[in-house]
């Protein structure tokens, strides 16, 4: 009896084992699906999702096709299908595999996250019809070794063209460009832009124009020869140019004034003259004799200090500097003059 009742527990033991045990018969996959070695999972159908909504999917336009995995192990690793290299424009893969973590599920502490993934890639059609999609094949290996294959079921791809109505169709002639009013916020930058160019070219106009005034030597204000000539011989006043070491200094300064005042005044290139050159030209002006022979003994005696290292006495070193002073006054009143005959003769 006892052998019996051994008999029928074991019996039934091994029809509940037999019922637990998966039917593999299910998981078969057909011999034209080429799939990594290791256990093959059917899984439910993958995604075909246009990335603009309509109703139908047209020529050219782009979709994701792939796959999504729900309650991922964190830790889980996936090895996509390769891609075909070789590509026609009637199914065209735009974009290599996408993985991306649709959610994440909380768990207990210390057990791995449970992950939501979806893998796409993007394709495209340039031809209409209707196309078999490839079957995708997963292989996904878990962080405890396990590696097995998920095969999803493949989908069909319908592209369509924009259908002619042929019975109400006019073809019409391609449009002209359209061409806009000009609004006053467009134009006012350019008005803005004009202005400032103008202002900047008047101020560069306005700028080089001085700065030619001033360099130009007709346009600079010149003083009267006399009021240069007495300016400078004022600097010479006193007696401290008179020592034997300065006289050849207070000679030159002094000649060469009246030199300049004799140019300026007559026309006389007395800059580059000797001294019986200069009073030969003047012996025609209207300076009188007497002036003109202290003047002549005044440049006679500086060629002596300047040339011959002759000392001048104080005597005619105080003489030196009255002598070209009234030279210079009494010509300039001889000048005011004959102005003053000349403008009573025309009145």
């Amino acid at each position: 009896m006892r052998n019996a009742l051994i008999c029928l527990f074991l019996l039934l033991g091994s029809i509940a084992l037999s019922a637990q045990e998966p039917d593999t018969s299910a998981f078969a996959v057909p011999d034209s699906v080429l799939v990594p070695s290791g256990r093959v999972i059917p899984m439910k159908g993958a995604f075909l999702t246009p990335l603009q909504e309509r109703n139908s999917v047209l020529v050219a336009d782009q979709l994701l096709y792939g796959f999504e995995i729900k309650g991922v192990a964190e830790g889980t690793q996936f090895e996509l299908p390769e891609l075909p290299e070789k590509q026609d424009y009637r199914l065209m893969y735009l974009s290599p595999w996408m993985l991306d973590t649709v959610s994440v599920a909380k768990t207990r502490k210390g057990e791995p996250k449970r992950l939501d993934i979806k893998g796409s890639v993007l394709i495209t059609s340039f031809e209409e019809g209707l196309y078999e999609l490839p079957q995708i094949a997963v292989k996904r290996m878990s962080a405890d070794g396990v590696t097995d294959t998920l095969v999803f079921d493949p989908m069909r791809l319908d592209v369509r063209t924009m259908p002619l109505d042929t019975a109400t169709f006019v073809p019409h002639d391609i449009k002209g460009q359209i061409r806009y009013p000009v609004t006053f916020a467009e134009v006012l930058p350019w008005i803005g832009l004009f202005w400032l160019v103008a202002i900047v070219v008047i101020l560069a106009v306005c700028l080089i124009m001085m700065h030619r005034r001033r360099n130009d030597p007709a346009s600079v204000r010149k003083d009267p020869p006399h009021i240069v000539a007495l300016r400078k011989l004022d600097k010479y006043r006193g007696n401290t140019l008179w020592v034997p070491e300065k006289q050849k200094v207070f000679y030159s300064g002094v000649t060469d004034t009246l030199r300049e005042y004799i140019a300026d005044r007559y026309g006389i290139g007395a800059m580059e003259m000797t001294t019986a050159e200069i009073f030969d030209r003047m012996k025609g002006t209207d300076v009188p004799e007497k002036l003109a022979g202290e003047v002549r003994d005044l440049f006679d005696r500086a060629d002596f200090v300047k040339f011959a290292k002759f000392v001048a006495t104080d005597e005619d070193n105080a003489s030196a500097l009255p002598v070209a002073v009234r030279f210079v006054t009494e010509t300039y009143q001889t000048e005011i003059e004959e102005e003053s005959d000349n403008n009573g003769g025309n009145e």
